[in-house]
Formats: C-alpha cells, structure tokens, sequence
C-alpha cells in the first residue's frame, strides 16, 4: 500500500500565520503537523509516499529536510491550483499506479492511530473506505449515511437536517477502482473535484465503499483553536526529560521537556510544558499546556495554553494565554505587562502599553493595549 497525503492547501482560517508559513508546518508540541503526519503514515507500514504541495512546496521540502522522518520515501506532486482531494488523486496517477492507496489530509491530527483501521482495509479490500467520526453537531462536516452492515449508501456535504452524526475525517483508504470515479464526475459548483462525488459515485454503481468509526482524538487544525486544543493533547502525552540548563534559582513541576542547548533562569515552569533547543527563559513564568520552539527568549514573561514558534521574542509581558506568537516574532512592552491572548504573525512587533504595571508576569489575563507592526 502506498500513500498520498495533502500538503497544498492555502491556510485562510490560520491567518495571519499562514501567510508566511504554511499551516501543514505549524508547530504541535515542537514538531510540524506534516511530520505528526508523516510518523502515523510510517507506522501503517507504508514506506512511499506522495505528497502533493502546491506553491509553497519549497518550504514544505526544507522542513522535512531540517525534521526528517526516517524510513519514508517521499515523492512530491505539484498541484498548481487547489482544485479538490480528487483532482489530487488525478494528478497522482503516475505514482500511485494500481496499488491500493490511503489518502490523509496534511493537517489532520489523529494522534491515537488508524492501524486497526488500515489494517481491516487491508484484510477485506473494499472498493473503499472512509474513516468517521461521531460528532455533536454534524452540520459542519460532510456527513455519511451507512446501513447495518457499515456500507455508506449516501455522503452529503454540511447537511442542514443531518441523518447521522458520522462526520468523514481526513483519512481515506482506496483500491485502484476510485480512479474511475475520479475521471467520471466533473467540478463542484466552487470548481473542484470533490472527493465525495467520487465516493458517491462508486456508491451509486454499486462498489462497496464501507465506513470505519474512529474513536480516539481528532482535530482538523485549520483554526486556532483546534490547533491549540491538539497542543494540549500532545504535551499531555510528554514524559519529564531535562537535557538543558535548569538554575537552582528555577522551579520545575510536573512533565517539562527542556530540550538540549536550552536555558531556563530563575523562573518557574510549570507543565506539561517543552522549551525548545536554544531557548532562553529568564525571570519568567511558563504555565501547563505551552510549547515553546527553539531560539526563543522569554524575559520577565508570563504565559500558559500557548503555542511559541521558533525564534520568537516575549519581554516583559505576562498574562498571555491561549496564544500564538510566529517566527521571529516580538511581543515586548517597556514596563512589566499584563496581556490577554494574541495571535501574531511571523516577523510581527507587537508594543504593549499598560497603566497598571505590574512587578511579576504569573499567566493571569489584565487589560492592556497593543500595537502590531507587520515588518
């Protein structure tokens, strides 16, 4: 079995962040969603893999330079425009031939694993087989209908009266038979090839396309919010590990992770928390649920639920929760602050004012005022 895994998409709902870098390369617990990605490909057994990118495929190429997945090979396939999951398998014919492929969205986390699932594609080799999810609300999702045996007998996209609360998730297995399908219908009225028209249209001539529930996490990390709420769920999986300089001056609680050439002076960090190789937190304080990515500085900064990419500044402002702050990103303030949440984009300055200085950052939301300067 072969893989084809979607890295082209644009990103719309993570920006600003996404207009520097793409979505498929945020940073979950230190480590790009693409290689998350990747690793539950591998452990499938898969060893080739497609990946189809789109524009930015040069960053997308330097990132598994610099975050390799070791026993992978990887073939990429350019998508010149975003025109659907289907057109993604019609340019992919070449590299997929006739084999039997699964197909994962790059910025999908499902983080306990689809063996059991790819392993019963394998065993019984329906013509194809989708991967669902019970959800509250299935009117945002696309929604399939199954009878007693699991078989889908009808896929509606955002269903305004649902008839099943099985959302389909991005992880698809296919036989070589959705190649017809892909080469039978035509684009959607937003002119694309539409993966569940294909679906729907093996369905409709009888191929078995049967539907496997899902039961561990998932997350779609199109937004903020899920990419935070999946952060939360990785470092709640991390094992204490010290392998960079802790000062008697620090305190450490619960799982921490300072990774090699990291510094941690005279703060306190209280996990599960990573900070990341070359990082310097000093004076500071680091609440549960924080990733912080390498060549970062924290200075008399505070914050929790948070998501630090890599080379990024915060000094002397506290109180930040449930943030993002980009790349090479600056978030300082000229007098001890207190903030709330922000989501900054890469190479961004954002100036904190405040009329009430406090003296120690502690993570806990106060009223301020900011400026961003986009360089």
């Amino acid at each position: 079995m072969k893989a084809l895994v979607l890295a082209g998409g644009l990103g719309s709902r993570l920006r600003p962040l996404s207009h520097s870098i793409p979505k498929q390369l945020i940073p979950l617990a230190n480590e790009p969603v693409l290689v998350h990605v990747l690793r539950d490909v591998r452990d499938l057994g898969v060893t080739q893999i497609g990946l189809v990118v789109g524009d930015r495929g040069s960053e997308i190429t330097q990132a598994l330079n610099d975050h390799a997945v070791p026993g992978v090979e990887i073939t990429y396939i350019h998508q010149d425009e975003p025109l659907g999951l289907a057109h993604c398998i019609a340019i992919s014919q070449d590299f997929l031939g006739d084999d039997d492929f699964v197909m994962y969205l790059g910025d999908n986390m499902l983080i306990d694993g689809v063996r059991e699932i790819a392993a019963d594609f394998q065993e019984k080799r329906p013509h194809a087989q989708i991967i669902v999810h019970k959800v509250a609300d299935p009117r945002a999702f696309g929604v399939a209908e199954v009878d007693e045996q699991s078989r889908v007998v009808r896929l509606v996209e955002k269903p305004t009266h649902p008839l099943s609360d099985l959302a389909v998730i991005g992880v698809y297995f296919f036989t070589s038979a959705v190649h017809a399908a892909v080469a039978a219908i035509t684009p959607s009225e937003r002119g694309e090839l539409e993966i569940t028209d294909a679906l729907q249209w093996m369905v409709d001539q009888g191929a078995e396309v049967v539907a496997r529930t899902y039961e561990g996490y998932w997350r779609d990390t199109g937004k903020v919010e899920d990419m935070l709420d999946c952060n939360r769920e990785l470092l709640d999986r991390v094992r204490h590990r010290v392998r960079g300089e802790v000062d008697e001056e620090s305190e450490l609680f619960g799982p921490v992770v300072i990774e090699e050439g990291a510094r941690v002076i005279r703060s306190r960090v209280v996990g599960p928390v990573i900070i990341g190789a070359g990082s310097v937190v000093e004076e500071s304080f680091v609440g549960p649920h924080t990733s912080v990515s390498g060549d970062c500085l924290l200075h008399a900064a505070g914050l929790q639920n948070s998501i630090v990419l890599a080379g990024a500044t915060v000094r002397r402002v506290g109180g930040l929760h449930a943030s993002v702050i980009g790349r090479d990103a600056t978030v300082a303030s000229a007098v001890i602050a207190e903030c709330g949440r922000l989501v900054v984009g890469d190479h961004s300055v954002v100036e904190v004012t405040t009329k009430d200085p406090v003296t120690i950052p502690r993570g806990e939301a106060h009223s301020c005022d900011t400026s961003v300067s986009d360089h």
